[in-house]
């Protein structure tokens, strides 16, 4: 796989990546590379069902094996006061209804409605030790009949999962803002006369993330001052503790949570998972460390999922192919319970990528959200915005296939123009930026779109078939505005640079210290990036969304402003001159005019001196963002066996000003891989019988390799965002929400008189075999 830039408005060249000196060196600090003294480990009991009662849990042969320190069970977790573990913003649905939230226990109370629910917690001094006390634990379970399906479970017959979410339904969502009866009569009068209806249904399969790492954490109790501290893989330490303090009902000051280095999060880190209150409860029972890493075969079962959706649109069109209307239907599997934030992503972080990039001023979007016997679903690279575009771009492609316009030139036809940037959508967001249509046509000339006929008939003579698919796409970035900084003089020549996101292989000790070097004029050097602990008292969220570096870099660009304000009149004093008279520049503060000078760690050595301090933090919120681009696949397919290739593979985006090339470039080819992935191999398959996970392994459950990466060429067409001062705009998500359109339309191209097009991801060998021959 080889990655060519094609961009033309490139940044001065940056040294490589100052978190990679160790970690190729093995010098990491993931969750396992910190033991304590005389810590404990954990060993959770899961239930084999996916639905089922607990008559009875027998514990006393476990409690006799050897090393077992505790035994923990849903009567702890009372005791301790643990709470719901589901946490998920208010929604409001049809008729003022409110999302559905049952409560979902650390450990299993009477029942489990999934399979790899939490029923026990065993500590023991070893690992090993855990492990086999905790296969002495016997359960005896009642099972119920399990509904696994996501359309299945809304059906009249279905097992009911909570008394309160009657046909298993947690949601009925009118969307972002909801249509009023005129703009619904406006809607049906477009359907009513239009020139052409068209029409998809599209499924987004569930997803296991499988980040390297899998999850774990360390809890540890101090009985003298009655508080915990979490070390955890996350990917914000600050709402890892905000979700804690909710579920256990404790105050800040009673938790601290720490995290280091993180193996891949990807969305799967951003919340705090049932076992954490658990391992807490553990060691304030126990009187020591506890310590649980899930293994990989447990992950399948614990860690949230993803996508699990059907999407059905329709979109009324005129005789000349203008877009008129689009109407959204989008059911969405949460799983057992509310995941965090599961219902949220397939809501708003939904409905906020429609229209695209296209001007459709009539949208009806209504979102249900489903209860299964499955585990819960939440966020992975996109969050909603992968769902939304797929099916959109499906959209378009039947469109055209209905009018019988060239697909590029009903894009073309159908996109925003400039003219119209700031853009009011019919879904109450305001698109700031972006400049659409060269977008498409430099996406085009990268691919060299205009001969693929002749790579066409070239395929056909080798006996193959080709095909070429293009992705226009929009996506909202900063959904959570809420970011803090700060900047700290521990003393000497040195700048600590404090954020709350967490760097989860994004990069930030690179990006951001050199953010402020450039704004402060001094070296990168002499700037140290912390993260990841409560103890720097940051507010802020998780580092997902592609939130990070717009959000907090607006605080950091903040938190220097007002350093610079406090430093200005000790540096004037010092500098015996007027405030008016000193400016700050380079590294220093000087009278103007004058080669009378001062460095600003001096001014930071004189305010601590004096008893004072530079030291300053900041809360910004920052609006959200709109990255764009426009992605084109080509696919070459062996009919034969039905193996499919992406032979090339052409991106342009527009992510607001770059602040470093390389690290984007890393964030496309990342995002296009879990793409790839979706789109052609991966499938969390559940036995729609009795609710087990078919796909529990990576025996049955196929992940992207490097042979399956095509040779990338890129650019960039930046627009700067409006809504920050950097002019950024997200970046990590877009290979992922351009890639799966590209890639299946370009199977669907490839495949003659239209066999291809209702082919759902993911589009397997034996997928693509069956639609080549539907004879046999």
């Amino acid at each position: 796989m080889a990655c060519v830039d094609q961009t033309t408005d490139k940044h001065p060249h940056f040294e490589p990546r100052v978190e990679d000196d160790a970690l190729v060196r093995g010098r990491g600090r993931f969750v396992e590379d910190a033991p304590q003294p005389n810590q404990a480990h954990g060993v959770f009991v899961r239930s084999p069902h996916a639905h089922a009662r607990i008559r009875s849990i027998d514990l006393e042969t476990a409690r006799t094996a050897p090393g077992v320190i505790a035994i923990l069970t849903h009567k702890e977790m009372d005791a301790a006061g643990v709470g719901s573990t589901s946490v998920n913003p208010p929604l409001v649905g049809r008729g003022g209804k409110k999302l559905v939230m049952p409560f979902r226990p650390a450990l299993a109370r009477d029942r489990v409605r999934y399979a790899g629910e939490a029923v026990a917690l065993l500590v023991a001094g070893t690992q090993a030790q855990a492990q086999d006390a905790a296969e002495l634990v016997t359960v005896q379970y009642e099972e119920l009949p399990a509904i696994a399906d996501l359309r299945a479970a809304m059906a009249a017959a279905a097992p009911q999962l909570h008394p309160e979410a009657p046909g298993n339904v947690a949601l009925d969502w009118p969307g972002p803002v909801p249509n009023d009866e005129a703009t619904l009569r406006a809607i049906e009068k477009a359907f009513g006369q239009a020139a052409h209806v068209a029409k998809v249904s599209v499924r987004n399969q569930r997803l296991i993330v499988a980040s390297m790492e899998p999850r774990g954490a360390q809890a540890h109790y101090d009985a003298a001052k009655d508080s915990y501290t979490l070390r955890c893989c996350s990917q914000g330490a600050y709402p890892q503790r905000e979700q804690l303090i909710a579920m256990m009902g404790l105050t800040r000051e009673k938790v601290r949570v720490i995290t280091e280095d993180v193996g891949g999060a990807f969305g799967v880190k951003t919340l705090a998972y049932p076992e954490y209150p658990a391992l807490m409860v553990a060691a304030k029972l126990t009187g020591r460390p506890v310590a649980w890493m899930s293994t990989r075969s447990e992950a399948f079962l614990s860690d949230q999922h993803a996508r699990d959706t059907i999407t059905d649109m329709e979109l009324a069109l005129d005789e000349k192919g203008r877009f008129l209307a689009l109407r959204v239907r989008h059911l969405a599997a949460m799983g057992a319970y509310i995941g965090i934030p599961g219902a949220n992503i397939q809501t708003n972080n939904f409905a906020r990528c429609l229209p695209g990039m296209y001007a459709i001023r009539l949208i009806d979007v209504g979102v249900q959200c489903v209860f299964t016997n499955t585990v819960p679903t939440g966020p992975y690279r996109g969050a909603g915005r992968p769902e939304a575009n797929y099916a959109l771009e499906r959209l378009v492609e039947e469109a055209a296939r209905v009018t019988g316009i060239d697909p590029v030139r009903l894009r073309r036809r159908n996109l925003i123009p400039r003219k119209s940037i700031p853009y009011k959508t019919a879904v109450g967001t305001t698109y700031d930026s972006g400049d659409f249509a060269p977008i498409l046509e430099k996406a085009l000339a990268l691919s060299h779109y205009a001969e693929f006929k002749k790579r066409r008939r070239e395929s056909y003579r080798r006996g193959k078939l080709r095909g070429i698919g293009v992705s226009c796409f929009l996506e909202h970035a900063g959904a959570l505005p809420t970011e803090s900084a700060a900047l700290l003089f521990p003393g000497g020549d040195r700048l600590v640079l404090g954020i709350g996101v967490q760097n989860t292989g994004q990069g930030h000790a690179t990006v951001f210290p050199r953010l402020i070097a450039g704004r402060l004029g001094i070296p990168a050097a002499q700037i140290e990036h912390r993260h990841g602990d409560t103890n720097l008292d940051l507010k802020g969220n998780p580092s997902v969304g592609s939130r990070s570096t717009m959000t907090a870099g607006s605080a950091l660009y903040r938190a220097t402003d007002l350093m610079l304000e406090k430093a200005k009149p000790i540096a004037a004093g010092m500098l015996e001159a007027a405030d008016a008279d000193v400016a700050y520049r380079a590294g220093y503060f000087e009278v103007v005019g004058t080669d009378r000078r001062i460095s600003l760690f001096a001014v930071a050595e004189r305010a601590q001196a004096s008893g004072d301090t530079l030291d300053t933090k900041a809360t910004v919120d920052t609006p959200q963002t709109f990255p764009n681009g426009c992605h084109v696949a080509e696919v070459e397919i062996d009919p034969d066996t039905g193996i499919t290739e992406i032979v090339a593979y052409a991106a342009v985006d527009d992510a607001g000003v770059v602040l470093d090339h390389t690290l984007a470039e890393g964030q496309l080819v990342g995002a296009l891989a879990q793409g790839i992935g979706q789109a052609l191999m991966e499938n969390a398959v559940y036995d729609e019988d009795n609710g087990q996970l078919i796909a529990g392994t990576f025996m049955d459950y196929a992940m992207p390799r490097a042979m399956d990466m095509p040779p990338i060429v890129d650019a960039g067409h930046n627009v700067p965002a409006t809504t920050n001062p950097l002019g950024v705009k997200g970046l990590g998500e877009a290979g992922t929400t351009g890639s799966l359109a590209a890639i299946m339309d370009a199977i669907a191209n490839a495949i003659p008189d239209g066999r291809g097009v209702n082919i759902d991801m993911p589009a397997t060998p034996a997928k693509i075999w069956r639609a080549c021959h539907p004879e046999g």
